[in-house]
């Protein structure tokens, strides 16, 4: 019988890829890199096998998507930020039977969704960035599903994240279950980046508060009265993909039954105008 073994929300910045890179970004990262080093050690340590991305980077207008491809592996460059990731090897075993089973799970649940067996359809890099990492620590299958969800509801992500969890419990695969967003997400005007150091700073006051006082739940457990203020804390402090990479961790996890103390692995930053940290959520 599979399970989930840990499960964490994490930060995929690009300049994390910029901070091992000569430059005026050299460094700079390396808590957020070390975060992922040690979320695969202690996956490694559970015995995971296979990593399920919730991607917010993967833009989805219809239904739900994931890509179980059986092999993932070419050279990634961003079409948003073409000047921060450009030409990134990436070469990952898939588990498309993991992948094909919660797609089925989730549609008889109601959230209709498709699993896609494609070499043409590429990972993003709401996986990859934080994939580049953790396989330095652990090798791990990959499981990717599209979490940038424009026309869908928190509710319909939930079933995902029930679903993901019935699929899994379902097989034979100790899986991490990663959540790949930022917690605000409001990027500075491109006309106010460099005045304000944009690569270091936040964009507003009002989500860095937000952002910090959802840590302090989330530290204390306080997970039900978090989900009872997602839906605006996802609009008013720009989500990234609307928070639907956490609504499915939720769905994984129990909903507002979750009740788990969270670990804080890498302390909150700026980037770009946005909040990011890497959380682990403790699975019993």
């Amino acid at each position: 019988m599979g399970e989930i073994v840990l499960a964490a929300k994490v930060t995929h910045v690009p300049t994390m890829l910029m901070s091992e890179q000569p430059g005026p970004i050299e460094g700079k990262r390396q808590p957020a890199i070390d975060g992922h080093y040690e979320i695969a050690r202690r996956a490694k340590a559970l015995g995971a096998d296979t990593v399920v991305v919730c991607d917010t980077h993967w833009v989805i207008n219809a239904g739900f998507h994931i890509n179980a491809n059986s092999r993932f592996h070419g050279l990634f460059t961003s079409n948003e930020f073409p000047q921060f990731i450009q030409n990134l090897p990436y070469d990952y075993q898939g588990n498309p039977a993991l992948g094909d089973a919660i797609a089925e799970a989730a549609t008889k649940r109601g959230a209709y969704t498709l699993s896609h067996h494609l070499d043409s359809l590429e990972l993003e890099y709401g996986t990859l960035v934080p994939m580049r990492f953790m396989a330095r620590e652990h090798e791990m299958k990959v499981v990717s599903i599209a979490a940038w969800a424009t026309v869908h509801g928190h509710d319909e992500s939930r079933i995902v994240g029930e679903a993901i969890r019935e699929a899994i419990e379902a097989s034979d695969s100790k899986v991490l279950l990663l959540a790949s967003g930022s917690l605000s997400h409001k990027i500075w005007a491109n006309k106010d980046y460099a005045a304000n150091n944009g690569t270091f700073t936040i964009s507003s006051e009002f989500n860095r508060q937000m952002d910090l006082h959802v840590l302090d739940m989330w530290k204390r457990g306080d997970h039900a009265t978090f989900l009872k203020m997602l839906p605006e804390y996802a609009q008013f402090c720009c989500g990234e993909g609307s928070m639907h990479d956490t609504a499915m961790l939720y769905g994984a996890l129990g909903w507002d039954s979750y009740d788990k103390p969270c670990e804080v692995v890498t302390e909150y930053f700026p980037s770009s105008g946005t909040g990011q940290t890497n959380v682990i959520f403790p699975v019993t």
